[in-house]
Parts: structure tokens; C-alpha cells; sequence
């Protein structure tokens, strides 16, 4: 009879003998499934310090601001064109209609008519102070749908430089374009005056080089984008220079200093494709194109109306560091980085000489459908700032499908070699993959929802950003782990059963290997999360699934390089350190610094996260941004955390990430970090309101009363209670101020009859009103002084209206198709100080219409530059962690209220 002994050494090795005086040894080293606390910890650290690294490199390394000795007669110098920035911003802020803007709007002019007198003698320079009289920017998508914003009186400078002895340069033309105007609340050092002292600096430079051009450069120092992208429409639709343009490029801030990235290009892909063969600091992100595209990011720039209105193609760049002082008080040059013109600036200068100077030069536009447009789009993203990529949705096509098919047929492979035990075991592991999602977003939705019942705003993390590593990293962290951890004890049970009823092994050998084949499968898994995203992201051309491709492609390439195939004759090893450094040395490189900058940019809005004050819970900008970072880590650290399970370091980590956490949250509760400072304030909004709404007799007295919001989450108690005005907070009184409306805010009506009369009251009067084919209303209205004004009209009630100036009964919005609103649509005015009060509105009115409506048929809010008292007190009690706030929609100082009822 055949004696059999089998053992398993500490290491893992299995081995057998047999009688008869003879000894047969089959010895499988299976390697030691546990590993260093102190090297995974140690790992975890130098993971984190690599990501922060490469964020600094990539995103914070700016050149060195060079003089104008330096930079010479044809190069860029920051010294010079801060010089231009300096003097906009200390003109204060400049908003259409302004004395201030007329200032800011005389000094480009007199800097442009400087360059043409100091151009090279074979260059032709030619400066235009265009007038645009009025005009209506028909836009209807993104921020535009049911709006219609309507301009009068606004000027623009207008710069064209091309060869003297080339006339037809002129035919050909390239826009550089960004504004002049700012928002009432802030000087605009980075929104705009960076980008048009940039621009000064640029053409300067340019007037000095362009005598080898073959075509001409146009810059555009417009007014009105503030308002609605009116400079830029005006600039498409009446000046006879824009016929030349072929490609336009747009100069944007949505914070102040740093690197200017483009966010978005196209739609043809051959201005970033020659973009980035010149650039010297590449800095592009196709990822904020899709987010911006996506509405995510709510925002609008003049390039909308170059693509879609002019149907040009270009570059769209923007400033977005420090993105929390966007239109407060804090767009000051203080926090201009040096190095942020320069890196700008030397782009642009290396792209236009190289453009203007080339051959080739396509004259199709976005509108023109000579291809698929789809198959003709760029993908593109930068490498630490220092190498760009480009390549075309056709070659992405090609290369996401053979990624995709090869990945599917060795998934596929493999199950169907490994039988119905290798199909549970991949179904297992995916179970464990989707309770890692929903354990770390549970863990970090719960920390998002109780932070605004314990602190004292709810987001106490704005002014100290570093706070939601432990606020919501931590949380999704073990969260994630844990989700994790119980798919893989799930999938090490079923592995164990499997077991027992195949090969017999010792039960320490059939542990360990049962151990080591779960975390090979959890690895696999994390794979398969990348490929799903790659492939909904090549089904619906999202340009950023390119960061898909990389966290696939090179985890699976570093696993199936060193990771030995299985065969039925040799057990499975631990996953090897090399196997995971190698797989995500190359994605963390690509992609650390951009989700990195995301998250800082998400913090940064949440400043103005509320656009109907009061009118979301006080957690939901708290679980955005918990959202975002649990998914982060979900995907990104799933490879790393099929590791932990077999190391000796789970509870090590698990206990410096509830330090992390612990230390986090007794920040917050002892309000050491303060939620908000002097650099990054909160947003809020004085108005001095002056309702007279339902008063169609003008000897009724209106109502007056100061308004105080915030589009900043949590309560104005602490604000008010300073200000000590007898301010009254609460969701009780509910304002609407025709573009958005207060849902929570503070009012107080101490000294508010006096700063107004009733003779600067708006009044909207019925002139006539006939039943004859369908019901047709004229109303006359006068905005008294008031040159920046909203107007909803109830499209419930109204089916079409037609807009005039009636000065001159020049129609600025004719009758047609118009898209609105939760049953509005809003004419959105602003001009010059010349721009016309007098207007006539004919209304035509739904066949179907009852008239029983309990919303009025149209509300007027008029918009006054001017201070009151009160408001004057008020301003001066602001508290320092407070600022004014601006948009195109928000109100002044001064507002005023009128309707129209439906029965009038």
C-alpha cells in the first residue's frame, strides 16, 4: 500500500513524498501572501507625494517674467504687459455703462494707436474705435436658453496687423479676442485685465514681426461679455473685418493667474494640432471641454459665439487658479503669480508667427459639413506641462476599438478556460468592485450631510481646500476598502468551496492559494471598470476617455508582463510591487495633476454654488464634491487595494485614515480654520430693493427694503449680527428678482424710503390691446434711468412677442420661434450711457390662453449704479470674509420691481 504525506512550509511550499524506500518531492512555492505595514504605509506616502508633485509641476511652474530688454523688439514681456494690467485694475471696476469702462476703454485705445506709430516700417497697423449702436444676441443653448440679452451703446478697440506689401494678408485673418468690461464688484485684474494686457503686449510684438506674414492678425478689446457675450456677437454680425476672420482665439479668466489652459479647441482640429507643435508651456485639457460641454461647468465665453454664430473654429483659453476670488473683491494683482502673463503670453506670440506665417491655412468652417465633424475632432491633453498630445477622433476610434476587442477576447479567453468557477470568481469580483463604490460614496455622502448640521457654514473647507483630503478622502478611502475587503472574503469563500472539490492541498497551502488567486481577480476586476468606461466613453466620443485607455493599457500590460500564466501544474504567486509601480507609474503621470486641479476648481465654485439662493439643501454642495473624490479613488486605487488585503498593513492604514479623518473634523468643529478669510471670502449680494410690483395706480406707495443673499451655502446669521441693521434672515420672504430668485436671505426696512423717489419707478402701460386674429397687446415701457434691466415674459400665457427701441422703432427682437424657461423668457438689457429707456413690447398671446393665471403676464427689474444710505452703512459693516458678488444676472445696489398682471 501507497503511503502519501503532503506539507506546507511557512513559505507557502507545497510538497510530496511516498514510501518504499523511495521519496518523490513535488515542491510549488506559492511566496509569502503577507507584506510590510511599514512599506505599504511607507508607499501610500510617496503615492501621495508624487500626485502633489507632479500637480505643482504641471500646473504651478511658471517661466520667469522676462523685461523688455530681455525679450527684445519681437518677443513677449510680462513686465510690460502687467504694466497695462495694472493700469485697468486701478481704474476700479469697470462695468458697462460705467464711467470707468469709458476710461478703462480710452487707455487700450491710446496703447493700440502707440503701437501703430512704433510698428515695424513694413507692417501695416490699423486701430478702429467701433461703436456698436444696438443689437440682440440670439443664442439658444447652454446658459442662453430662454434669454435673449439685448446691447445698445457699447464701443470696442479693434487692431488689425498684417504685411504692408501682402494686400491680400487681409482676406485671411486670425481673431484674438477678450474684454475690457468687468463685472460691478471687482477691478478685474484676472477677469479680464490679464488677458487684455496680455493682448497689448501681443500685438506689440507682433507689429514688429508680421512684414513675413501671409495673412493678418485681429485683435478685438470688446465690452459687454459681462452682460451676454454681447461685444463679441456685435463684433460677428456689424464690423466688416470679422468677413476675413477664419479662426478665432479667445482669451478668458475664471480665477487669476497660474497657467492659461485651453479648455476647449475646434471644432476642426488644426489650430491645437499647430498649437501644440509650437507651444513652448503647452497647457490644453480636453477633460474641462467635456465637462463644460456637459453643463457642469455653467458658465459661458465668446467663443460660443465665434463657433456657433460666426461658425469659426479656434482655441478657448482660460486663467483658473485661485478660481474662488472669481468676480469678488480678491481680483486684485496681489494675486497675479508672477511667471502667469509670460507662460500666456509666450504661447500665443510662438502660435501666431508660426500660423501667420504658414502656407496652410484651412478656410472651412464649423458650420461647413464637408466631413463628419464627429471623426474630425481633437483629442488633446498635456504631459507635466512640457509635452503635448493631439490626435484625431478617427485615430481614436481605431485605437479605443482594438483596445476594447483585444481586452473583451482574453476576458472572454479566460472564462471559458477556467469553466463556471472562473465566471463566478469574475462575477464575485465585480460584486466587489460595486461595493466599494457604494460603501465609499455611503461613507463620504454621510460626512458631506452632517458637516452643515455641526459647522458653522457648510462648507467649511473653501479658504483651506487641503481640508477634504481628510473631510471626504479619508472617509471614501475606508470606504472603499471596506467594500473591497467584503468582495473579497465573498470571493475567498467561494475559492475555498472550489477547492475542496478539486486538487487536494493542505489547508494552509489551499488558504494561501485561495488568498492569492482572490487578489488576482480583484486586480482583473479593476481593469474591467477601466474598460467599461472606455468603452461608454468611444460609444459616446467623449474626448477624455483617453485617461480610460491609459488606466487599462498599462495596469494589464504591467500584469501580464510580470505575472506568471497559470497552469494546472503550478500554483499562483503574490502579485509582485513591480507589478503595480510599473502599472501605475505612467497613469498617475498623465492624470494626478489634472484630478488634482479639478478638485481645487470644484472648491473653488463652491463660493457661487447657488445660483437661487437658498434654493438647494445646504448638503448638496457637499456631496458633489464627496462624489467626485469618492469616484477618484475608486477608480484610480483599485489596483492598490487588491494589495492591502493579504498585507500585514490594514490596520495601520485603517488607523492613519481615521487620524486623518479625526484630525479633519476636529479642525472644522473648533473653527481654528476658519471657513472663509480675507483672501477667500464669501459671495453676497446688498440690494437696495424697491418693489412696486402690482401697482398698476402710481399714486400707491411701493415697498422698500434691503436685501442681503448669498450664493454661498449655509445661513447669514453671523453676517447679519455684525452688521447690525436689523437684519431679519430666513426662507420667509421669498424675492424674485426676475433672473433668479431668493429662497433664503435677510431683509431689513430700517432707512430704506430715502435715496429714491418714485419718479425713478419704471412703468409698463398698456396701449392697446386687440381681439382681431387672435389676441395681440402693445406695451409701452420706460425704464426711467436705468440702462441695465431683465424683463420675463410668461410664455405660458404669451406664444410670441417682437421687441423695438422706440426712439427710433428699430426692431431688436423680431417675431419668431423662442425657447424658454420654466414658462419664461427673459430679455436681459445692458448699454452705454446714451442707450435708449423707451420701449415697445407687442405681445402675442396663446390661442389656448384662460388669462387666470396667477403669475403675472410680465416682471420688470431695473438695475440703478447707485448707493444709498442704508446701503452705504451696510457696505461698510461688511464683513471682511465677505464680498459683493456680480454676474450678468444678479442685480446692483439699487433694484427696482414692476409687473404686469395677466387680467390687466
Amino acid at each position: 500500500m501507497r503511503q502519501r504525506r503532503e506539507t506546507a512550509s511557512s513559505n507557502g511550499e507545497a510538497s510530496e513524498k511516498s514510501g518504499n524506500d523511495a521519496e518523490m518531492c513535488t515542491t510549488v512555492h506559492i511566496g509569502n501572501p503577507r507584506r510590510s505595514s511599514f512599506v505599504w504605509l511607507a508607499l501610500l506616502l510617496i503615492i501621495t507625494y508624487c500626485c502633489s508633485s507632479i500637480y505643482h509641476y504641471q500646473f504651478q511652474r511658471l517661466p520667469v517674467p522676462l523685461t523688455a530688454e530681455e525679450a527684445g523688439k519681437r518677443g513677449f514681456s510680462e513686465i510690460e504687459a502687467f504694466k497695462h494690467v495694472k493700469a485697468l485694475t486701478e481704474v476700479g471696476p469697470h462695468s458697462v455703462g460705467s464711467e470707468a469702462l469709458h476710461i478703462a476703454v480710452q487707455y487700450v485705445l491710446t496703447a493700440s494707436q502707440t503701437i501703430k506709430k512704433t510698428a515695424h516700417w513694413e507692417v501695416d497697423v490699423e486701430v478702429d474705435f467701433f461703436h456698436a449702436e444696438s443689437g440682440a444676441n440670439r443664442l439658444d443653448s447652454g446658459l442662453f436658453v430662454g434669454k435673449t440679452p439685448v446691447y445698445s451703446d457699447i464701443s470696442h478697440v479693434v487692431v488689425r496687423i498684417a504685411p504692408k506689401y501682402v494686400p491680400e494678408a487681409r482676406e485671411q485673418s486670425i481673431l484674438v479676442s477678450s474684454h475690457i468690461d468687468t463685472v460691478f464688484s471687482t477691478g478685474g485684474a484676472g477677469d479680464c485685465s490679464s488677458c487684455i494686457g496680455v493682448m497689448l503686449e501681443l500685438a506689440r510684438g507682433i507689429s514688429q514681426s508680421a512684414h513675413g506674414f501671409k495673412r493678418a492678425v485681429i485683435f478685438l478689446f470688446n465690452t459687454g461679455e459681462e452682460e451676454g457675450l454681447n461685444g463679441a456677437h456685435s463684433f460677428v454680425t456689424q464690423h466688416p473685418w470679422s468677413k476675413t476672420v477664419r479662426k478665432a482665439i479667445d482669451l478668458e479668466a475664471m480665477g487669476i493667474g497660474g497657467k492659461s489652459s485651453i479648455f476647449q479647441a475646434g471644432p476642426h482640429p488644426w489650430a491645437i494640432e499647430n498649437f501644440a507643435s509650437v507651444a513652448k508651456y503647452p497647457s490644453a485639457q480636453i477633460i474641462s471641454q467635456d465637462l463644460f460641454y456637459s453643463g457642469i461647468i455653467n458658465s459661458g465665453t465668446d467663443f460660443q459665439v465665434y463657433k456657433e454664430v460666426a461658425g469659426l473654429s479656434g482655441l478657448d483659453f482660460a486663467y483658473v487658479d485661485n478660481t474662488a476670488v472669481y468676480h469678488t473683491k480678491n481680483d486684485k494683482l496681489e494675486f497675479l503669480k508672477n511667471g502667469s502673463l509670460q507662460h500666456l503670453g509666450e504661447n500665443m506670440l510662438a502660435f501666431l508667427i508660426h500660423v501667420g506665417a504658414s502656407s496652410h491655412f484651412p478656410e472651412e468652417n464649423s458650420t461647413e459639413a464637408e466631413e463628419d465633424m464627429s471623426k474630425n475632432n481633437a483629442i488633446y491633453f498635456d504631459i507635466l506641462g512640457t509635452w503635448m498630445v493631439v490626435y484625431r477622433q478617427k485615430f481614436a476610434n481605431m485605437l479605443y476599438n482594438s483596445v476594447i476587442m483585444q481586452s473583451l477576447l482574453i476576458l472572454a479567453t479566460s472564462l471559458v478556460m477556467g469553466g463556471i468557477p472562473a465566471a463566478v470568481s469574475f462575477a464575485l469580483s465585480c460584486l466587489s468592485i460595486l461595493l466599494m463604490w457604494v460603501i465609499a460614496l455611503g461613507f463620504s455622502f454621510l460626512v458631506a450631510f452632517l458637516l452643515p448640521l455641526i459647522s458653522s457654514s457648510p462648507v467649511p473647507y473653501v479658504s483651506s481646500p487641503w481640508l477634504v483630503v481628510g473631510l471626504f478622502g479619508a472617509p471614501a478611502f475606508l470606504g472603499a476598502l471596506t467594500g473591497q475587503h467584503l468582495g473579497f472574503l465573498l470571493l475567498q469563500k467561494y475559492l475555498l468551496n472550489a477547492h475542496s472539490n478539486g486538487r487536494q492541498l493542505p489547508p494552509i497551502t489551499k488558504a494561501a492559494v485561495v488568498e492569492i488567486e482572490a487578489e488576482r481577480w480583484l486586480y482583473k476586476a479593476g481593469s474591467f471598470q477601466w474598460l467599461i468606461l472606455l468603452i461608454l466613453g468611444n460609444y459616446f466620443k467623449i474626448g477624455s476617455s483617453y485617461l480610460a485607455l491609459v488606466w487599462l493599457v498599462f495596469p494589464a500590460f504591467a500584469y501580464g508582463f510580470f505575472e506568471a500564466t497559470l497552469t494546472s501544474a503550478r500554483l499562483p504567486k503574490p502579485l509582485k510591487l513591480a507589478t503595480l509601480l510599473l502599472g501605475l507609474a505612467i497613469p498617475i503621470l498623465i492624470s494626478a495633476g489634472i484630478f488634482i486641479r479639478l478638485v481645487a476648481t470644484i472648491i473653488g465654485n463652491m463660493v457661487r454654488f447657488e445660483r437661487n439662493p437658498g434654493g438647494n439643501p445646504e448638503w448638496l454642495g457637499n456631496f458633489v464634491i464627496a462624489a467626485f473624490i469618492a469616484a477618484l479613488l475608486c477608480l484610480t486605487l483599485v489596483y492598490l487595494l487588491s494589495y492591502i488585503h493579504l498585507s500585514g498593513a490594514k490596520r495601520a492604514i485603517i488607523l492613519a485614515t481615521l487620524v486623518l479623518f479625526s484630525l479633519s473634523f476636529a479642525l472644522v468643529l473648533s473653527g481654528v480654520v476658519p471657513p472663509f478669510s480675507e483672501d477667500t471670502v464669501r459671495a453676497v449680494n446688498v440690494v437696495h430693493v424697491v418693489d412696486a410690483t402690482g401697482k398698476v395706480d402710481e399714486g400707491q406707495n411701493p415697498i422698500s427694503y434691503v436685501s442681503l443673499f448669498s450664493t454661498t451655502p449655509g445661513n447669514l446669521n453671523k453676517e447679519a449680527e455684525q452688521i447690525n441693521e436689523g437684519f431679519v434672515c430666513g426662507k420667509d420672504k421669498t424675492v424674485d428678482f426676475v433672473t433668479f430668485s431668493v429662497n433664503y436671505g435677510c431683509w431689513t426696512y430700517n432707512d430704506t424710503p430715502t435715496g429714491w423717489s418714485e419718479t425713478d419707478i419704471p412703468t409698463m402701460h398698456v396701449d392697446s390691446d386687440a381681439q382681431e386674429n387672435g389676441r395681440i397687446t402693445q406695451v409701452s415701457i420706460n425704464t426711467k434711468g436705468s440702462f441695465r434691466w431683465a424683463l420675463a415674459i410668461n410664455t405660458e400665457e404669451i406664444e410670441d412677442f417682437k421687441f423695438k427701441d422706440a426712439r427710433n422703432s428699430e426692431e431688436l427682437i423680431p417675431v419668431d420661434k423662442k425657447s424658454s424657461v420654466n414658462g419664461w423668457h427673459i430679455i436681459r438689457f445692458s448699454g452705454g450711457k446714451n442707450a435708449s429707456t423707451l420701449f415697445e413690447l407687442t405681445l402675442y398671446w396663446r390661442s389656448g390662453s384662460t388669462h387666470n393665471s396667477d403669475a403675472p403676464l410680465l416682471k420688470l427689474r431695473t438695475d440703478v449704479d447707485r448707493s444709498t444710505p442704508i446701503i452705504e452703512r451696510v457696505l461698510k459693516k461688511l464683513p471682511r470674509w465677505c464680498s459683493l458678488y456680480g454676474k450678468s444676472t444678479s442685480p446692483y445696489t439699487f433694484a427696482f420691481f414692476r409687473n404686469l398682471p395677466v387680467n390687466f
